[in-house]
């Protein structure tokens, strides 16, 4: 009887751990998009702008960057713009598919200082959805962003005068979308 209890105690402990496992990258990604860790920006669709006489600028760098395993070129096609807290702002991101297949990408972000996430709001991105570019397509890719008037009630970022907007695109896994494209040509 107790190898028997000892053995379903063990085999809840493997389910429990099991699922936790498997439970944890969304829970990690829900607690980063809740509370800005590690640089996660926040999406929203409506601005606010900042209470007249606290107007505040801040710079926002752009950065851009590719992975070894994706044939692509991405960068940004301005390095910075300085923006009044609360303001929407577009800014676009070009790419170019130096490879001879299409190939499908998907972007990864964050932001820096990482404190700046909880404020920093993404309205529109191409990093929610997979990218794809044929052989020697180029392409530009939008961002819509605002950073949130609340930045200002916060005395700990004070000391924030520019943030960092970071993409990293990568080989996606499922390249199924390039291969339906490449058919999709070859077929009028």
């Amino acid at each position: 009887m107790n190898n028997r209890r000892m053995l379903l105690s063990l085999g809840g402990l493997v389910v429990l751990m099991v699922g936790v496992a498997y439970a944890s990258v969304p829970l990690y990604n829900l607690f980063c998009k809740v509370t800005g860790f590690g640089g996660t920006t926040q999406v929203s669709a409506n601005p606010v702008a900042a209470p007249a006489g606290k107007e505040r600028l801040i710079t926002v760098t752009f950065d851009g960057n590719v992975s070894p395993e994706l044939p692509w070129d991405f960068k940004p096609e301005q390095r910075s713009v300085t923006v009044k807290v609360g303001q929407p702002l577009l800014v676009k991101y070009h790419a170019v598919n130096k490879g001879d297949k299409t190939v499908v990408g998907t972007a990864t972000y964050n932001v820096q200082p990482d404190k700046a996430g909880a404020y920093f709001y993404k309205t529109q991105c191409f990093c929610f959805d997979r990218q794809v570019l044929k052989a020697g397509e180029a392409t530009d890719f939008a961002v819509q962003f605002y950073v949130d008037a609340s930045i200002l009630n916060d005395p700990q970022m004070d000391d924030v005068q520019n943030i960092t907007l970071s993409y990293t695109f990568f080989r996606a896994k499922d390249q199924t979308k390039a291969q339906s494209v490449t058919q999709a040509s070859s077929n009028p």
